[in-house]
């Protein structure tokens, strides 16, 4: 049902009439200096495209790898209970993995998610006039990135560690509930980046407005120390191809727009009539962070206009 060609978020495979399967995997590389924690975020991460989807994540195999003559497996075992840990949460059952000695230590999972063929969430929906709504606040890349440089201040590693550590399955279980038009995860292309693929695949355009888009509290000031990763440069050379920027907006918000995010929020679109049902049940569920961002214009296809 779906593949590659929409550069969506998982895989769909219709099994029988009220049955399909949605496969996905992700893994990452040290991103906190907690094994444990690092192990919950990996979890929530690898997890989140199921969600993505509509869909329930069931099942999953742990990935791992790491140096065998550097790494201690206390530390591996500490990784590995941190992501059961967070699985467990999500109802998730871990049924098998793989492990190799690999020179980077990484952790992850396949997840495999369950879902209705009728109630697939795609990417490939937004319709002109939705809203667009993000669950989750952005600056998780800026952080860690000045993590690795001892640069990021304990109280804002705070904050990012529960952003990271929040599953998507309450958002995606309002989203669910409501109905929407499309929907995506915000990870490692930055926020510009998921909503241009939503764009494309949905042949319309959007307007972004930067004082809406929600952040991890001091994360502007990190990234105007020039503390931020290759990756956000990168992502932000993209988006200037498809981004139109007013120019009152900073090139410190610009970045952080671009910035790759692990264990990132849903990205939506929605019909307005929608928007104060679907708030409601985020609430409900215990949602913290949901924010109306923009909308979605019929033209440019592709392309997103950021207003201040």
């Amino acid at each position: 049902m779906v593949g590659i060609e929409t550069a969506d978020d998982a895989g769909v495979f219709q099994l029988s009439e009220d049955l399909a399967i949605v496969q996905t995997l992700d893994f990452i590389t040290p991103i906190v200096d907690d094994p444990y924690a690092f192990g919950a975020i990996a979890a929530a991460n690898s997890i989140s495209d199921i969600y993505a989807m509509g869909a329930t994540p069931v099942t999953a195999l742990n990935i791992v790898g790491y140096p065998t003559a550097e790494v201690e497996p206390d530390l591996v075992a500490k990784i590995l209970q941190g992501g059961y840990d967070k699985l467990t949460e999500a109802g998730v059952a871990i049924i098998g993995g793989h492990t190799v000695d690999n020179p980077a230590l990484i952790y992850g999972l396949a997840a495999t998610g369950i879902v209705h063929p009728e109630k697939v969430v795609t990417n490939a929906k937004a319709k002109p006039k939705d809203l667009l709504v993000l669950t989750k606040p952005l600056g998780t890349g800026a952080i860690n990135h000045g993590i690795k440089q001892d640069k990021t201040p304990p109280e804002i590693v705070s904050r990012a560690i529960e952003v990271m550590t929040t599953l998507n399955k309450a958002a995606a279980e309002a989203m669910v509930e409501v109905g929407v038009n499309a929907c995506t995860d915000v990870t490692g292309f930055g926020l510009l980046g998921h909503l241009h693929e939503m764009l494309v695949a949905s042949k319309v355009g959007a307007k972004i407005f930067a004082s809406k888009v929600p952040l991890i509290e001091g994360v502007l000031d990190l990234i105007g120390q020039r503390i931020f990763p290759g990756g956000a440069r990168t992502n932000k050379r993209f988006a200037d191809t498809f981004s139109h920027w007013h120019e009152s907006i900073s090139e410190a918000m610009r970045i952080a727009l671009c910035d790759p995010q692990t264990s990132g929020g849903l990205l939506i679109s929605l019909p307005e009539q929608k928007l104060d049902a679907l708030m409601e049940a985020m609430e409900t569920k215990g949602v913290k962070w949901a924010a109306v961002i923009g909308e979605i214009v019929s033209e440019p296809v592709g392309e997103v206009l950021v207003e201040p």
